[in-house]
């Protein structure tokens, strides 16, 4: 690939090291960074590339560096300090925070990045696991046109949307929005299927006719099996959506959106994690109706 970039990926979990994957079999040349060095040796043992001991050492000479961590202090620890990515970027590449995390954490970043010479961006994806595999992500992107257009072409490798949605901070807002909207959505779906059991109703039957119609969604389509099946041990954990939502209602907190379902199903998520299920899928919300 002529036009191959020279990339830095920091953070090998369950979205960044099949994404970091996507970067190399594109062409790109990576250096992967991971806080477990077992995870960066595997990632070498599957794919091309090189690896490196601090997000500084990964991040020198890089293009374009990625990062998919936990939260915001995650991202803090492999972006500031002596051995920080912004210590080792060299002036005129662009940073891409992939990490869901706050508008607030964006903005700090883009003015640290800023000081250094460093485009930056925030990028939340959605897609979940399935989607980074696959390399079919949705990204939503905050930051200048001009650095979005120096990066796009390279997050194509694992994307199959990517928008530019405003200044930095926009793509977490759009995250939230995109968490908000399945925290309900997750909700009501688990109650309709849970409704249909109890009136004893043949749910395959069901779900077919009216995933045809205005009920159908991404959630009914891939997970409503599972669902009536009882079976959460896949997907999107709700620990994570656990996070993701606290980040909304402390958004909400600062704008005067009023977030009241969201903030119900946050606490039936809590439940789901009192009856052990901290890695369950979202869809998980199932278990506590149809195991009152």
């Amino acid at each position: 690939m002529s036009n191959g970039r020279n990339t830095a990926f920091l953070g090998l979990g369950v979205m960044g090291y099949p994404m970091a994957g996507h970067l190399a079999a594109a062409g790109h040349s990576v250096t992967v960074y991971n806080r477990s060095p077992g995870k960066a040796e595997k990632w070498l043992s599957q794919h091309k590339g090189k690896s490196a001991q601090t997000p500084r050492e990964a991040a020198a000479g890089a293009d374009v560096v990625f990062a998919c961590v936990g939260n915001d202090d995650d991202v803090r620890s492999v972006m500031y300090g002596d051995d920080g990515a912004l210590a080792g970027m060299k002036s005129g590449a662009v940073l891409v925070d992939h990490t869901t995390a706050s508008a607030g954490l964006a903005r700090e970043l883009a003015d640290a990045a800023g000081e250094c010479g460093i485009g930056f961006l925030d990028a939340p994806v959605s897609g979940g696991q399935a989607g980074a595999e696959n390399g079919v992500l949705t990204v939503m992107v905050g930051g200048a046109q001009e650095t979005f257009e120096t990066a796009q072409p390279v997050i194509d490798a694992y994307a199959r949307a990517c928008v530019l949605l405003g200044p930095a901070g926009s793509g977490q807002l759009a995250k939230m929005v995109n968490q908000i909207c399945i925290a309900g959505l997750v909700q009501g779906l688990s109650e309709a299927l849970n409704f249909g059991v109890k009136a004893g109703l043949d749910m395959p039957k069901v779900v077919e006719v009216i995933s045809k119609g205005a009920a159908q969604s991404w959630q009914m389509e891939n997970r409503w099996e599972t669902m009536l099946a009882g079976a959460f041990e896949h997907g999107f954990a709700v620990d994570w959506m656990r996070k993701d939502l606290a980040i909304c209602l402390d958004e909400a907190q600062r704008t005067g959106a009023r977030l009241p379902v969201a903030a119900l199903v946050d606490q039936f998520y809590s439940h789901v994690q009192a009856r052990g299920g901290n890695r369950w899928d979202t869809s998980s919300l199932m278990q506590l109706l149809a195991n009152d």
